[in-house]
């Protein structure tokens, strides 16, 4: 994406039935991650996240809970998912929640320009529910139950009897747009990604389309469709819509064409939502189709797909409590790979906080501003004469800047992760191998080790700024205690797509002391 360009990021809308567990943070540090990436990189970039609160499942909750369903909406996005986004330091634009004033009449706008465009007709529907997916469930999830549940039809995902409904309702032409979904897919096959995903959906739609049942009228809490007031408009629908009707969509029209189209990061569990419905409810609107739809994979515990229903659920908190935010960025960008399914464990988030953030980063830094301190009086040397050695980690930093941005073009994050890191291990085998410490006993080696530790400081430099989407808090205290905020201004202003190039950091810039950024964690 060149410089300049619009660049709208989303995060699922997320269902707040229940508070927050480390996949629904795993996915908003990953959006935050690229829509920082490419703040800084000076792209026009927008980052929405929000909930989706209508539904039966949401209106079963709340009469449990002796509540109105707005009431109940209210308490639970108050209390949990405005402060997961504080917990693990996400620095979103707009957080949309779908019983807002300005999504509901937008939808309605929405649904009516399809219905008038005859995209939607009346009909009787009869088939199996599943209130946990929200969703009429095709054959292939639905099984046989077992146990309490023999002789029932149970959802495959959820592992619950499934309802049998019967209702008139409104229907979308989903059918009529299996051939053009496909040439979508075909003419960008950067569409859907990983491949993985992509071949998934158009096997399915290679399949055949039904009709979409997008009305209800067996309950109310929801939006009501606008020429039949006995419905409510199906959730998913809702839904979807938020990422058009957050940038001005039916409203604002200079603030939906700077942002629209969008690109969607979601679990691959509402792939088929994002990557077949959606786009053929924009084609019938005519509106262009999201840039791009892209799926991780799910985080496993203890081999099982985290949920709440069977405690594998594990708050965010659990773990910024004792590591910090920047160390939950950190481990599940840069352990997972991007798009594959990974697995969490309390050992493994040790061991990585310890080797790679305690010893490698912020050791690194520790000792450099140190010795800055110690030999140069807290001013950042001059550098003299570059030897190989010197051109090499110059090299690395260049090499490294260009491939973490191509990884972010690609949403590969944790390629970005581990190109950036690339610095962090030249930086610490440099200084083994100079012994900046031995070169100050001898006052004939000063210009050499004003070089050594010009280099060490300058490449803090440029990991200060490559870092800073992923660990914004560390970063932050490294820019400062190089005294680079006072030199060339704040962390977040600093072009990302330069931040590879060297000498950037003047000398006789002063240090300042730096507690440790990674303390030793006494409970792990």
């Amino acid at each position: 994406m060149t410089s300049g360009g619009s660049f709208y990021i989303t995060t699922p809308i997320y269902y707040p039935s229940d508070v927050p567990h480390i996949g629904h943070g795993y996915t908003t540090v990953a959006v935050d991650t690229l829509a920082r990436w490419h703040r800084q990189a000076g792209d026009d970039t927008w980052m929405l996240t929000g909930t989706d609160e209508h539904g039966q499942k949401m209106l079963r909750a709340a009469a449990a809970n002796g509540v109105t369903p707005q009431e109940w909406v209210d308490k639970l996005v108050t209390e949990s998912w405005f402060p997961l986004l504080t917990t693990l330091d996400v620095a979103n634009d707009d957080f949309i929640r779908t019983t807002q004033q300005r999504h509901e009449e937008r939808v309605q706008q929405f649904v009516q320009a399809i219905y008038d465009r005859g995209y939607i007709y009346a009909g009787e529907y009869e088939a199996l529910y599943c209130v946990g997916c929200e969703e009429f469930k095709p054959e292939s999830e639905i099984v046989d139950g077992t146990g309490a549940f023999e002789g029932l039809k149970v959802c495959a995902i959820h592992s619950k009897p499934l309802e049998l409904l019967q209702e008139k309702n409104y229907f979308f032409k989903l059918s009529e747009f299996q051939d053009k979904l496909l040439e979508l897919y075909r003419t960008q096959p950067d569409f859907i990604r990983p491949e993985s995903a992509r071949n998934e959906v158009v096997s399915f739609v290679k399949n055949g389309l039904k009709d979409l049942s997008i009305s209800r009228s067996a309950f109310d809490w929801g939006i009501q469709v606008p020429w039949d007031e006995r419905h409510v408009i199906y959730v998913w629908v809702d839904a979807l819509l938020n990422y058009a009707t957050a940038v001005g969509y039916g409203n604002d029209a200079e603030q939906f064409d700077r942002r629209w189209p969008a690109y969607h990061v979601v679990g691959k569990d509402i792939l088929r939502f994002h990557a077949v419905i959606w786009p053929a409810m924009l084609m019938a609107a005519g509106l262009e189709v999201p840039r791009g739809v892209f799926a991780h994979g799910w985080l496993l515990v203890g081999g099982e797909k985290m949920s709440k229903s069977k405690l594998t659920g594990i708050a965010p908190t659990e773990i910024t409590d004792v590591f910090g935010s920047d160390a939950y960025r950190f481990y599940f960008l840069s352990a997972i790979a991007f798009g594959q399914d990974g697995s969490f464990s309390w050992e493994d988030l040790a061991a990585r906080y310890q080797a790679e953030l305690a010893n490698g980063f912020g050791n690194l830094a520790s000792r450099t501003i140190a010795m800055i301190e110690r030999y140069f009086d807290g001013v950042v040397p001059a550098a003299g004469e570059y030897t190989d050695g010197d051109l090499a980690v110059q090299k690395t930093v260049a090499d490294a800047a260009r491939a973490a941005d191509a990884a972010i073009e690609r949403f590969r994050i944790d390629e970005a992760i581990a190109a950036v890191w690339t610095i962090v291990d030249a930086l610490n085998g440099y200084i083994t191998e100079n012994e900046p410490w031995a070169l100050a006993k001898d006052a004939e080696n000063r210009a050499r080790l004003s070089t050594v530790l010009y280099t060490a400081a300058e490449g803090l430099r440029a990991l200060a700024v490559l870092l800073s989407p992923v660990i914004p808090a560390a970063t932050a205290k490294l820019w400062v205690a190089l005294g680079a905020d006072g030199a060339l201004g704040a962390l977040v202003d600093q072009p990302l797509r330069e931040a590879g190039a060297w000498g950037l950091l003047p000398a006789g810039t002063t240090v300042q002391q730096l507690a440790p950024l990674f303390p030793r964690v006494e409970s792990a």
